[in-house]
C-alpha cells in the first residue's frame, strides 16, 4: 500500500494517443523520420534500433497525433512486449521521431507530475503489474486506452517525486552501464577472429580452402516419433534443445528447459559436450556449442570436428556467414537450409594451433560474459526491489 494517495493515471495525463502507419507501410529511408514499434522498446527500459523503421517526412508532416516530444512516456499497446514502457529523455538520440499503431503515448500534465516519476512506476513491477491486468484477447493480447482509469498512480509531492527520480536515476545509469559493458563483451569473440585470421571472405593469410564436411562430421538432429509433442517422451534425465535454445544462447549452451525420458532418447540422439549445433529452420545458421551431453530436433545440425579444427573457430567462421545463409536461404512454408548446403560451405583452415589459441580466448570471453550476466541479473533484481519498494510503500 502506498504512502501516498493514489490518482487514476487518466487524471494526470495531457495527451493519450497512438501513432498511425501509413498505407504503404514504413520504408527504410535514410532521410526518413524514424518510427518506434514495440520492438524498438526493449525490457531494459530504453530503446533499441536495431531494426530501423521511417515514415516520409511529408507523412509525418501530416500526423494529427503520435509525434514523439521529450518527456513523453512510451507504451507497448499489444504484441509480445505489451506492456513495456520507455521515457523520452534528454539522451534520445531524434530530433523528430513518430510512434506507429502499436504504440501508446502519454505526455503527462507537469503541474500535477514529474513523467520521470510516473515512467518509473510504469516500468517498475508495480504498475507492471496494474497495466498487464488490462489485458485483453484471446492469444498475445493487447491493451485498450481505457487502461489509464485502472492504473493508479502513487501521487507524491512534487518535490519529492523530483527527489525519487533522481534517486532511481543513478540506480539506473548503473544497470545501464553494465549493459553496455555487456554488449561490448559480446562483440569480442568476433573482434578477436578477425584480429587473428582476417576476413575469411578474402582469406588475406592464404590458408587452404576445405569443404565443412572435410574437417569434421555434420548430421541432422532427430526426433522420430509423431506426433512430437506425446506427453511419454519427456520429463527424464536427458537435456533436449531446440533452436529457440541455439539462436538465444551467447554461443554456448549452459542450461536447457526441457529434457527427453528413456522413449524420447530412443527416437532421438544424444550428442557430446563440444557439439557445434547449427539450426536450419526458423532461425537460419544460428549456432552454439553444447557443454552438456544432449538432444535436439531435425531442425539442427550437429557439427563434430575432426583432429586439426575446432568448434570455436568453426563457430565464429559461420556467425560471419549468417546473413548470407539465411538470405539464401529457399523459403517454403518457412526459411531453411539443408545438410548438402552445408557440406558444400568452403572456408579457410588455420593451423591447427592457431586455432586451439583462438579456442582458448573464446572460453576466456565466454567466462567473462558469464561473470558480467551474473551481475547483470544482480543489478536488475535490485533496482526491481527498489522500484517496487518505493512506490509501495515500504521504502522509507
Amino acid at each position: 500500500m502506498s504512502r501516498w494517495p493514489t490518482k487514476p493515471l487518466g487524471e494526470l495525463l495531457m495527451t493519450l494517443e497512438n501513432g498511425s502507419r501509413p498505407k504503404g507501410g514504413v520504408v527504410e529511408l535514410p532521410d526518413g523520420i524514424p518510427s518506434l514499434g514495440g520492438e524498438h522498446i526493449n525490457r531494459e527500459g530504453g530503446f533499441a534500433w536495431d531494426t530501423p523503421k521511417h515514415v516520409t517526412r511529408d507523412f509525418y508532416a501530416r500526423m494529427k497525433r503520435g509525434r514523439i516530444q521529450r518527456g513523453d512516456i512510451l507504451i507497448v499497446k499489444d504484441g509480445a512486449t505489451t506492456g513495456k514502457t520507455a521515457t523520452v529523455r534528454d539522451d534520445f538520440p531524434f530530433r523528430e521521431a513518430a510512434i506507429n499503431e502499436h504504440i501508446f503515448l502519454l505526455r503527462t500534465d507537469t503541474s500535477k507530475v514529474l513523467p520521470e516519476f510516473v515512467g518509473y512506476f510504469l516500468f517498475g513491477p508495480v504498475g507492471q503489474q496494474q497495466i498487464l491486468s488490462n489485458l485483453h484477447g484471446a492469444t498475445i493480447g493487447g491493451i485498450a486506452q481505457d487502461f489509464v482509469r485502472n492504473v493508479h498512480v502513487p501521487l507524491a509531492p512534487l518535490a519529492v517525486q523530483e527527489r525519487i527520480a533522481k534517486l532511481l536515476d543513478g540506480a539506473d545509469e548503473l544497470r545501464k552501464l553494465r549493459a553496455k559493458a555487456e554488449e561490448r563483451t559480446s562483440q569480442l569473440t568476433q573482434a578477436i577472429f578477425f584480429e587473428m585470421f582476417g576476413d575469411p571472405a578474402t582469406n588475406p593469410k592464404g590458408w587452404k580452402m576445405k569443404r565443412l564436411s572435410e574437417i569434421g562430421t555434420l548430421d541432422r538432429g532427430r526426433s522420430r516419433h509423431r506426433p512430437r509433442d506425446a506427453s511419454h517422451l519427456y520429463g527424464g534425465p536427458y537435456p533436449f534443445i531446440q533452436t529457440g535454445d541455439i539462436a538465444n544462447s551467447d554461443g554456448f549452451i549452459h542450461s536447457h528447459t526441457q529434457t527427453y525420458s528413456d522413449a524420447g532418447l530412443a527416437q532421438s540422439k544424444l550428442w557430446s559436450a563440444g557439439t557445434l549445433c547449427i539450426t536450419i529452420a526458423a532461425n537460419i545458421a544460428k549456432t552454439a556449442i553444447l557443454t552438456f551431453d544432449a538432444c535436439f530436433p531435425d531442425s539442427v545440425v550437429g557439427f563434430v570436428p575432426s583432429e586439426g579444427a575446432t568448434a570455436e573457430y568453426v563457430r565464429s567462421w559461420l556467425v560471419t556467414m549468417q546473413q548470407r545463409l539465411e538470405e539464401a536461404a529457399p523459403q517454403a512454408a518457412q526459411k531453411n537450409i539443408n545438410l548438402g548446403i552445408l557440406n558444400k560451405l568452403k572456408l579457410p583452415i588455420p593451423p591447427p594451433g592457431l586455432q586451439r589459441q583462438f579456442a582458448d580466448r573464446v572460453r576466456e570471453v565466454a567466462t567473462l560474459r558469464e561473470a558480467q550476466y551474473s551481475s547483470h541479473q544482480c543489478l536488475d533484481s535490485l533496482f526491481d526491489s527498489l522500484l517496487s519498494a518505493t512506490f509501495s510503500g515500504t521504502c522509507p
